[in-house]
């Protein structure tokens, strides 16, 4: 049997799903799913199996203009993502403008790989014939070898864009083992779900002034448990005072809903020890966002 293998590339503005996507492709809750733009910042690997081929999919920060240091590594993760992936998907938010996006269009410009255009959201579009001159538009541009509406949410034509997309990939034998959803390290998926808790329980400008960093990362054999330290991280005193809340409210329900989705994926009972500090002015400081996992890979 003819093996297929490669690297797909999910590229697009800030909530347009790509996160969510990926997590309904791959199967596995990898990347952290917010209402609010600008939850990715890292480049984040999900792999999916399937019989005869393996996809592994690199999702990427929302393109949209953000000033400083950590804007300019989100713009650097998409271009890298973009220059050696076997083929880009391109995921819109059909609810959206109507018309292509200049944006997207120029960051596909540099890019050789072939690309496949994702009308995600496409449930939320009534009635179904509002869907017609999207994807005529979309279509026109030349630059597409699929124009695919979809529901990432629903799971809606999932199944039809991943057997388009392998279909697209090269011929090639896997590059990861059978069992692997993610080249990423356990601990940067656990301080993902910390921020994700963050992004949905707090507000304004705490959720994007908050960076987390797993310390340890322990098994326990008697009784069976997983020990896991971090801390959050965060720009001034004020915004430290309403991560931590009255009484340490507000960190007690993070640290909940974070153990219990981590309980959930791990498998065992886990201990989560969350603490607060200020890290001033991180977001524009080089050191401080290689210290939290901020660079570029390849």
């Amino acid at each position: 049997m003819t093996s297929r293998a490669g690297f797909v590339a999910l590229v697009g503005r800030p909530n347009a799903g790509k996160s969510t996507l990926l997590n309904r492709l791959v199967g596995e809750k990898l990347a952290i799913v917010s209402p609010r733009p600008q939850t990715t910042r890292n480049r984040i690997t999900g792999i999916k199996n399937v019989r005869g081929a393996q996809v592994i999919f690199v999702d990427t920060p929302g393109l949209n203009p953000t000033p400083g240091k950590l804007g300019e590594f989100m713009r650097g993760t998409v271009d890298r993502a973009l220059e050696d992936v076997d083929l880009i998907a391109v995921v819109i938010d059909a609810t959206g403008r109507t018309h292509p996006d200049p944006v997207i269009l120029e960051a596909l410009a540099a890019s050789p790989a072939a690309a496949f255009c994702v009308l995600n959201k496409a449930d939320r579009v009534i009635p179904k014939a509002r869907m017609l001159p999207i994807i005529a538009a979309w279509r026109d541009t030349g630059r597409f070898a699929e124009i695919v509406p979809a529901s990432a949410l629903e799971g809606t034509n999932c199944d039809r864009l991943l057997a388009l997309i392998v279909g697209a990939l090269p011929e090639h034998p896997p590059l990861f083992p059978a069992e692997a959803t993610s080249d990423q390290p356990e601990t940067f998926y656990v301080a993902e779900v910390v921020r994700e808790k963050i992004f949905l329980l707090t507000h304004e400008e705490i959720p994007y002034a908050a960076a987390v960093r797993v310390h340890s990362l322990t098994e326990r054999t008697k009784p069976p448990r997983l020990d896991i330290r971090a801390t959050v991280y965060v720009e001034r005193d004020s915004q430290k005072g309403i991560l931590i809340g009255a009484g340490a409210s507000m960190l007690k329900r993070i640290g909940t809903a974070a153990r219990r989705e981590l309980e959930a994926f791990f498998g065992i009972p886990v201990f989560l020890g969350l603490t607060v500090q200020v890290r001033r002015n991180w977001r524009k400081d080089d050191r401080a966002l290689r210290e939290f996992g901020f660079r570029l890979t390849s």
